[in-house]
């Protein structure tokens, strides 16, 4: 759709949702027969719009979601999102009516947690996390009596059992060891629940780098987070696939002010920038509480102004920024500063903003604040 000037007067996010349908297309394309694309619409689709994205995803015939919290799961729901929701974290056993009332899958995350759970005493979607080693949430994979004990709790419709690899998007040898082990632990884990008696719920064990790196892991779900948007975690990562990924989202603001400092003069709180000559500066209308990392600040990066580059000098404020522009011509009020994405021939990518601000993709991303219109097109 064209873009509506009175939803884009200070700084926005563009969504491309045929991007994102290219890269479901893409990422199913690699999953083995029988595994299925389990979302992660966590934190706002990872600053991209939860409901909609997910909408979207519906519509093309994803029906399998993860988010974090229990009040994320019940926006999706309530905006009318149809499918599978799971919720990766913790939800208070006092909350298990709303679970059942909308339907939203709960993680267990270890036996005490299932046994509030199932205090409840009404049937309730769950599944199991079990900890391989990234020591975060989950029974502890050694402990087959607790897990077992979970999956004969009388009102816990136990439907699947997961963990995490912590380090899968690492090449260095000691973090393909380390996951070999978690893998082979969460199997061993399966074997023995099998020979207790158990028929498995469906299995998952990937993330986005489980996918691209481990591609040969037969399970029922992926869990598919940053590669869904078109991005990886960081510049650098190497990945055994090799995926035509396409960004979903590009950051924009506009030009709010032009001015001419002269040499000498400082620009921004504490005058970190001192002009060494006379200096044309935009002021545009994006600050750190839209999420942009003041630590970009001083020289760090650079916007997109009419296909030019311009660097970010003086600190980053909590509602604008300010570039030099002295070096492009023709600037003028209103014009599109672009943060992340494609002007012209030159292009920033969120990898590259994330790594200038010490910081992975994810993180910047999921730090995009509501203060942002969300601009689907």
């Amino acid at each position: 759709m064209a873009l509506n000037q009175t939803r884009t007067e200070r700084a926005w996010a563009e969504i491309n949702l045929t991007n994102l349908r290219h890269n479901v297309k893409a990422l199913r394309e690699i999953l083995p027969a029988g595994s299925e694309l389990m979302a992660v619409v966590k934190a706002n689709a990872y600053g991209h719009g939860d409901v909609e994205i997910a909408a979207n995803l519906n519509h093309i015939g994803v029906s399998s979601f993860a988010v974090a919290t229990i009040d994320e799961g019940i926006r999706l729901r309530t905006h009318g999102i149809k499918g599978d929701i799971l919720i990766l974290g913790y939800t208070l056993p006092e909350r298990a009516v709303e679970l059942v009332r909308h339907h939203l899958t709960q993680t267990a995350i270890d036996y005490d947690h299932a046994k509030q759970l199932n205090a409840f005493g009404k049937p309730m979607a769950v599944h199991i996390k079990i900890n391989t080693g990234m020591n975060r949430l989950g029974e502890s994979c050694n402990r087959t009596a607790e897990i077992d004990k979970i999956l004969r709790c009388q009102n816990l419709e136990v439907c699947g059992i997961f963990t995490h690899l912590c380090v899968a998007d690492s090449t260095q040898t000691g973090d393909i060891e380390f996951t070999t082990n978690q893998i082979y632990s969460f199997y061993a884990v399966q074997d023995r629940l099998r020979q207790l008696g158990h028929t498995l719920p469906k299995v998952h064990i990937q993330s986005s780098y489980g996918v691209l790196n481990y591609p040969e892991l037969q399970c029922d779900y992926a869990r598919i987070g940053i590669a869904l948007y078109g991005a990886l975690s960081s510049p650098d990562d190497k990945t055994k696939l090799q995926l035509d990924l396409r960004p979903v989202l590009a950051l924009k603001a506009r030009v709010a002010l032009i001015r001419t400092i002269t040499a000498g003069e400082g620009v921004s709180y504490g005058r970190q920038f001192m002009a060494q000559r006379d200096t044309r500066v935009a002021v545009i209308s994006i600050g750190y509480a839209d999420g942009l990392p003041r630590n970009l600040s001083y020289e760090k990066a650079y916007v997109l102004i009419r296909g030019c580059r311009a660097p970010i000098i003086g600190r980053i404020c909590m509602d604008q920024l300010t570039v030099d522009i002295t070096d492009i011509p023709v600037v003028k009020r209103g014009d599109i500063a672009t943060l992340i994405g494609k002007d012209g021939s030159e292009k920033i990518t969120a990898e590259q903003v994330a790594a200038n601000a010490g910081t992975i993709t994810n993180e910047l991303l999921s730090r995009l604040g509501t203060r942002l219109e969300r601009i689907f097109i």
